[in-house]
């Protein structure tokens, strides 16, 4: 068993034990079973799958930073949602907002910024929007 920590600044989203996770890691994506070798790694916005007892759960996650050792996993995110809590409409909005304000002059901050949040809105998509495993 691993034991998992999910936290974002408002709240802890999750924590318990699970089989074994997959995390979108910046260089792919990547399961993390017990016994993992120590590891501190960036995360980039995508979905993170719990796996215990035969169950698969999905999280809609942002950036961040993932830490593993032999039997834990704490990962730092700026968001983590479920699929219930994510708002497709509001979702659409937000991109089409920051597609927007992708078209004004903007700074290289702004921009990454902007860019950042699309991605994490598309990954809330895609979750939200995915056909349940047969």
């Amino acid at each position: 068993m691993l034991h998992l920590e999910i936290v974002t600044p408002e709240k802890t989203a999750y924590t318990g034990d699970v089989d074994s996770v997959v995390i979108p890691a910046t260089n792919g994506e990547m399961e993390v079973l017990p016994g993992h070798v120590p590891l501190l790694t960036m995360l980039q916005p995508g979905h993170l799958q719990t796996n215990r007892d035969g169950q698969r759960d999905m999280l809609a996650i942002g950036g961040g930073f993932v830490k593993i050792t032999a039997d834990r996993v704490v990962i730092l995110t700026d968001v983590a949602l479920t699929e219930d809590q994510i708002n497709e409409v509001s979702v659409e909005e937000a991109i089409a907002r920051a597609q927007q304000a992708l078209q004004e002059k903007v700074s290289p901050d702004e921009e990454a910024a902007l860019r950042a949040g699309i991605q994490k809105s598309l990954a809330q998509l895609s979750l939200k929007r995915r056909k349940p495993p047969r």
